[in-house]
């Protein structure tokens, strides 16, 4: 298991991947009302297998490492790009972006257990103390220090949605960061997301021609669509998964779970560029406790 030190090239890999996934779930909430949200997920993931195919085309050749790993990648697939991303397009059809984020700011504490519980991770007071401090850094920014909005939220099912979502992105890191790629498939960044992005694809195709069969959804075309989705397809897409899928193999999946809490505060900030909001004291405290938490939580992965 990967337990280099926390430097600041492995730190910008980690902070990349929350600045373009805050942005997808803005995204994601801008055009919820345009296209299905299992159906989005879906032109997402194909966006990126066409972008992969000039580039990491190999790893699908007959002889690939792929095939003799195709039980292990199937499952990467699934959790990482098949279910993830779906459910949390799904869960902002019910559920409102403070709860999403909310939910989701919980990634550390499933990363702990599941660690804990299936690949034999200890849990030590630093990480305890780290997951503490971040999540309230998370909790001002999304109750803007007024802790009466955190009595007032109302869970609906979306934020289910966002609890099994946030439990197989625990499970995908983990998976990511117990074992190396193959040879071949590790031969470049775009092998080794091609062989994750092959099998996620069937798998959101799966799961969207369900939702077709069984709602009655239709998409209205536009130009700003069909650019939200090649964003998605891109930056969120390809450029995160691989940055996350690098840093993880580093430092490992508990160290990389607390990053995922710079979400809020990120969405924070575009909120002030895109909607005009005006920045508040609040949201550098809950920078600072973020921070925090994450030095605090990694130190001892930094002494290994």
């Amino acid at each position: 298991m990967s337990t280099q030190k926390l430097t600041p090239g492995t730190t910008a890999l980690l902070v990349l991947p929350t600045i373009l996934w805050a942005s997808n779930a803005i995204v994601g909430r801008l055009i919820h009302d345009q296209v299905p949200p299992i159906t989005l997920n879906f032109f997402r993931w194909l966006v990126a297998f066409v972008i992969l195919l000039f580039f990491g085309r190999q790893v699908l050749r007959r002889g690939s490492s792929l095939w003799a790993n195709w039980r292990r990648y199937s499952i990467l697939g699934l959790l990482g790009i098949g279910i993830y991303n779906a459910l949390q397009y799904l869960a902002l059809q019910s559920s409102s972006p403070v709860n999403v984020t909310l939910v989701n700011a919980s990634l550390p504490f499933w990363m702990l257990v599941i660690g804990r519980l299936f690949f034999g991770a200890s849990v030590n007071w630093r990480q305890l103390a780290g997951g503490l401090m971040s999540l309230l850094g998370v909790i001002l920014v999304l109750t803007r220090a007024d802790w009466h909005e955190l009595l007032a939220l109302n869970f609906v099912p979306g934020d289910l949605y966002m609890v099994i979502a946030t439990i197989a992105w625990a499970v995908y890191s983990w998976m990511l960061s117990t074992r190396k790629h193959p040879g071949d498939i590790a031969q470049s960044w775009a092998t080794v997301i091609m062989a994750q992005v092959f099998f996620g694809l069937i798998w959101s195709g799966a799961f969207a021609a369900l939702e077709w069969q069984f709602t009655d959804w239709h998409i209205d075309w536009s130009w700003g669509l069909l650019a939200a989705v090649l964003y998605v397809g891109t930056g969120p897409a390809l450029v995160a998964l691989r940055s996350w899928g690098v840093a993880v193999q580093r430092v490992g999946a508990a160290t990389a779970g607390f990053f995922v809490n710079l979400m809020p505060v990120f969405a924070a900030l575009m909120s002030v560029l895109i909607l005009g909001d005006t920045p508040k004291l609040y949201h550098a405290a809950a920078f600072l406790l973020i921070v925090g938490g994450i030095y605090v939580s990694s130190r001892k992965v930094g002494k290994a």
